[in-house]
């Protein structure tokens, strides 16, 4: 009785046959593959088609992720033929937004904070970083013992003590006539920039 009992277990712990995955299973195929019928031209026409489907679809797989590890890109170029060109912008970025040379000491006193030179205090801020060429300068503008200061505008000072287009601009022509620094027109903006000495 009890031989019984573990022969029936041993029977359910079994897997079943791969038959009965086949049939069970949605991939497409498969359940022609491996079938009870006794058809081998079947089945091998089944297998063939099977293992040429499979084929293919690693084959487009592995092309698509070539050809996407290649980083391909279109850039479309549209030419317009103009006889009259327009006078281009042109756009200098300096870091550096002042001239140290040009600041006073009312503007240190105005904005010497904004400017990362002093801290709330007027005192001078990180000194060790100060360059040696500027740091006496500095210490003589930023003495404020007996000033008065004065109304300070931030837009004449940014104006004052900005890069002048005279010292910038070398040479210029455009369609072979000479550019003055009057062609120019400035648009900016007030930044929270940097002192720099003149260059």
């Amino acid at each position: 009785m009890d031989l019984k009992v573990e022969t029936e277990e041993m029977d359910t712990n079994q897997p079943p046959p791969i038959e009965v995955f086949a049939n069970s299973s949605t991939l497409h195929g498969i359940s022609h593959i491996f079938t009870y019928e006794r058809f081998c031209i079947k089945r091998c026409l089944w297998v063939v088609c099977f293992l040429g489907s499979l084929t293919f679809f690693l084959f487009v797989c592995v092309d698509r992720i070539h050809f996407y590890l290649e980083y391909p890109h279109v850039t479309k170029l549209d030419e317009i033929t103009t006889p009259i060109m327009t006078f281009p912008a042109v756009t200098f970025c300096n870091l550096n937004a002042f001239r140290f040379s040009r600041v006073t000491q009312n503007d240190l006193y105005h904005a010497g904070e904004l400017l990362a030179l002093l801290n709330q205090r007027y005192e001078i801020r990180d000194i060790h970083l100060v360059e040696e060429s500027v740091l006496e300068s500095l210490k003589a503008k930023a003495d404020f013992l007996h000033f008065k200061p004065r109304p300070f505008n931030m837009r004449e000072f940014y104006d004052r003590t900005g890069h002048d287009i005279n010292d910038m601009m070398l040479a210029c022509r455009f369609h072979g006539t000479e550019c003055r620094a009057e062609d120019f027109k400035v648009v900016s903006f007030i930044p929270k920039g940097f002192l720099s000495n003149d260059n």
